[in-house]
């Protein structure tokens, strides 16, 4: 169990840091469009597009790491009011409510991508970009949540078994 949860936080880190490689990559392509439209009156024609599909990508990529890293939103006022074994048993409670949220939430987002992949949908834009390509990273960056989720809730079990030690 422990190698799972020791995996599954290096791919959380992974995806934390393609996280960042896509926004500095968005930045990038903003400040390029920025420039072009300055100096030389011209566009690049797909910064906006591309920019939201790294916005989403990037979003979706942190979901593991910020949970990873208990960065989402908590009631913490509850888990004060608890005594520790209590507080543990709520958390796996709540661990497991989210990794079955978010198995249906990959689950839904593979339908999304699986569908533009066999009806081939393109975007209505210049660039004509397949949109299973970035739709890729919906599902991808759920199933590394789910996976955090799934970790998430050893590690609680892990402590419920030995004792809150």
């Amino acid at each position: 169990m422990r190698g799972f949860i020791s995996f599954v936080n290096r791919l959380s880190d992974l995806g934390g840091y393609v996280s960042g490689v896509m926004m500095v990559i968005g930045l990038s392509l903003v400040v390029i469009e920025i420039l072009i439209r300055g100096f030389f009156v011209k566009t690049l024609y797909i910064t906006e597009e591309y920019t939201g599909y790294l916005m989403a990508g990037l979003t979706y990529f942190a979901l593991g790491y910020t949970l990873k890293e208990d960065g989402h939103i908590r009631m913490t006022f509850l888990l004060q009011s608890l005594s520790p074994r209590k507080r543990i048993i709520f958390e796996v409670v709540c661990f497991t409510l989210g990794f079955l949220f978010s198995i249906v939430f990959t689950y839904l987002t593979f339908g999304l991508f699986w569908d533009s992949v066999l009806s081939k949908t393109k975007a209505m834009s210049i660039s004509e970009t397949p949109l299973a390509i970035p739709q890729f990273l919906l599902p991808l960056g759920s199933l590394i949540m789910t996976l955090q989720f799934a970790s998430e809730l050893a590690k609680r079990i892990l402590t419920l078994i030995r004792g809150l030690s």
